[in-house]
């Protein structure tokens, strides 16, 4: 038996450790770079803006794919989307989701204890075993696909609670029931991922919302977004967990047919900057400086190995592709040596990034809206390489490869190295497929824009 100097001793070491960190990941669908007024944007977002203002925002924030599910597989696991089984956009009709033995963020912290809520757009299976519920989400509130798919089912855990969800509805009541699940686990720690509908189009606000903006029903539904991180924060302080509740924004790829990749070129569905540049804001008062801007080469990858060292929570079974960034949010460094980062579309590599250098090595044939050519939309490797300085030349608009062969031969090489990893046979095939395949017919290197 302790005796009471021991007792009391114990007891004073206890409450002098810190309570196990709270996580809030918030993620919006097909919102742009150029989107919030932290990032310069004219839109109101004052929400994310103090945020931002109390914390860290990063510029060279990479998604792992411009588009929906594949940026989802990687922001889930730390791993890119084509090694975890989702290289491309999943549809209702489609029976698949992330590959068995990859792990979620979800099951990580459950596996330490957390309480763990999904709230929003999952789109990565709406099946058995591919549900949130099935992936380490103790409970799960939104529509599993983007809501231009059909049936557009609002869920409740793993019922069918609507048919068709009423769109308008779908930020408030999301916001909702995110506050109540802070609310009722405000004395455990909690896992929170709220990836938002919007503003993938259909666009629709709720009539607090609707017709507020001066930039159209597109403002009134970043507006709405931006409420609903108000009612986060404020939930949080409220309940005296501001200060150990890690809250990170961020977006799935870049903006759609509305929306603003700000300076940078192309949107949603290119390998362009525009389409897979996204802006990450990372908070937590007394652990991230005030007013931090880095421009820091990052990835949402990052996101799993970082919030495990920070947790404390296992690192997952598999070597994630994104590394942690700790040392970033804290301020201890400016800038972390990290190797070389692939942009794909579908299986077939389209870029690679090192540094400030992005090297584009192929690119499909209609780089535009317009539809595709004759044959159909296919990737066709790049005559020549180009090379962009995104850091100088943000638009990609001058290729200096022939100014820097070394540069080139040293990213392709490594490229091709990680390709030699544990990717799928293929995602390997494709790339040597290309090799071999047609060459753009522009000597000049690039497919017409």
């Amino acid at each position: 038996m302790l005796s009471r100097r021991s007792f009391l001793a114990t007891a004073s070491a206890l409450a002098a450790q810190p309570k196990p960190l709270n996580v809030i990941l918030m993620y919006a669908d097909d919102l742009g770079w150029g989107d919030l007024g932290c990032y310069g944007s004219n839109l109101s977002t004052p929400h994310l803006d103090k945020a931002a203002a109390e914390g860290i925002r990063f510029t060279h924030c990479l998604s792992a794919n411009p588009v929906c599910s594949p940026s989802r597989a990687a922001l889930m696991t730390g791993r890119y989307p084509t090694r975890v089984g989702v290289p491309v956009v999943l549809f209702p009709g489609d029976k698949t989701g992330l590959n068995e033995g990859e792990q979620t963020l979800a099951q990580i912290l459950k596996a330490k204890g957390y309480k763990t809520q999904c709230v929003g757009k999952w789109h990565l299976g709406h099946l058995k075993p591919n549900l949130p519920t099935d992936k380490g989400f103790d409970h799960y509130f939104g529509i599993p696909y983007s809501n231009d798919m059909n049936p557009r089912w609002l869920m409740d855990d793993e019922k069918v609670v609507e048919e068709q969800a009423t769109l308008e509805t779908l930020t408030p009541r999301y916001t909702e029931r995110a506050v109540k699940f802070i609310e009722d686990n405000k004395s455990s720690p909690f896992f929170l991922y709220f990836p938002h509908t919007y503003p993938h189009i259909p666009l629709a606000a709720s009539p607090r919302f609707r017709g507020k903006s001066p930039r159209g029903i597109y403002g009134d539904v970043v507006s709405e977004l931006d409420w609903s991180v108000g009612e986060i924060m404020s939930t949080l302080k409220k309940n005296g967990l501001d200060k150990n509740t890690l809250f990170l924004f961020s977006s799935d790829n870049g903006p759609w047919f509305q929306g603003s990749p700000g300076k940078l070129r192309g949107r949603k569905g290119m390998t362009w900057e525009g389409g897979v540049r996204v802006p990450l804001i990372a908070w937590l008062p007394g652990r991230i400086p005030k007013g931090k801007v880095s421009s820091a080469l990052v990835s949402t990858m990052d996101i799993v190995p970082t919030v495990c060292a920070l947790t404390g929570a296992t690192k997952p079974a598999k070597a994630t592709d994104g590394i942690d960034i700790t040392a970033l949010l804290t301020g201890a460094k400016q800038a972390i040596e990290r190797d070389v980062l692939l942009y794909f579309d579908n299986i077939n590599l389209q870029c690679a990034r090192l540094g400030k250098w992005k090297l584009h090595v192929s690119r499909y044939n209609n780089v535009t809206y317009s539809p595709a050519p004759a044959g159909g939309r296919k990737s066709i490797r790049l005559r020549n390489p180009e090379l962009y300085d995104v850091a100088a030349d943000p638009d990609e608009s001058y290729d200096i490869a022939h100014e820097n062969p070394e540069i080139v031969k040293k990213i392709l090489a490594r490229a091709e190295e990680i390709l030699k990893t544990d990717f799928p046979a293929n995602v390997q095939n494709a790339y040597e497929a290309a090799k071999s395949g047609t060459l753009s017919p522009n000597p000049a290197g690039a497919v017409a824009r």
